[in-house]
């Protein structure tokens, strides 16, 4: 297996001269014995506003390094905080919004759940904190289960495409945080910005739940163009 080797400064001042000499991506990566895939990575990533420079790609380099470096230190912690909140009965999508609050680096809910998955095949115990998995629980004997439901509520499965892509702000996921009583933390994660709002509420009943929405999202002024309000994931 072929392992990705880094240009050096030498190599990217080869880069710098033959660019302006007018060569190809493709008659460059010849010159210096390279694929043409790695100069055109190269061009996209450490190109600056004046074009390409050999000085400011190596800065540019350099400083990605250091963040992947500090990124990867940090992984044993941020694997502890995502493994201790799922134990606190946390979504995925939940922990994904509140990872930057927290001062760690940035993962996706779906990351969350294949590191669940690998935990499991481990013979781990975290996927046992999945709501999801404790509510497919709740039917008898086929019948539809119809206690605490959001009436007109809008499943995951019913949402248009366009959310999936969080090109735009207005999109909403929400959960509960059910705790050792009766009461609940209802949260929601907006899919764009990732901010995240939480209310509790005596009971986890869907008419508590809807009224725990509504005024959470009240205090976010409306906008014409470019909000448009969807609550999803209950």
């Amino acid at each position: 297996m072929r392992h990705y080797r880094q240009l050096t400064q030498e190599e990217r001042y080869q880069i710098t001269a033959l660019k302006g000499l007018g060569y190809t991506q493709r008659q460059i990566a010849r010159e210096i014995g390279r694929s043409p895939s790695t100069i055109s990575r190269e061009l996209r990533r450490n190109q600056g506003i004046d074009g390409y420079q050999a000085e400011t790609a190596q800065q540019v380099a350099d400083r990605r390094r250091r963040e992947a470096r500090k990124r990867h230190k940090r992984i044993p912690e941020l694997i502890a905080w995502v493994e201790a909140r799922l134990r606190d009965d946390w979504s995925p999508e939940q922990i994904a919004g509140s990872l930057r609050k927290a001062g760690y680096p940035l993962v996706s809910h779906e990351w969350i759940y294949r590191h669940i998955e690998r935990d499991q095949k481990a013979g781990g115990d975290l996927y046992k904190h999945l709501r999801q998995r404790r509510k497919r629980y709740r039917k008898r004997y086929g019948s539809q289960e119809r206690r605490g439901r959001i009436i007109d509520r809008v499943g995951i499965d019913e949402r248009p495409a366009i959310v999936e892509e969080r090109s735009r702000i207005g999109d909403w996921e929400g959960d509960t945080i059910r705790g050792k009583g009766q009461s609940a933390l209802v949260t929601l994660v907006e899919r764009k910005s990732r901010q995240v709002v939480i209310q509790k509420v005596a009971r986890a009943t869907a008419e508590q739940t809807a009224a725990a929405i509504i005024d959470r999202l009240g205090a976010f002024p409306l906008c014409q163009d470019t909000c448009h309000p969807t609550v999803v994931g209950f």
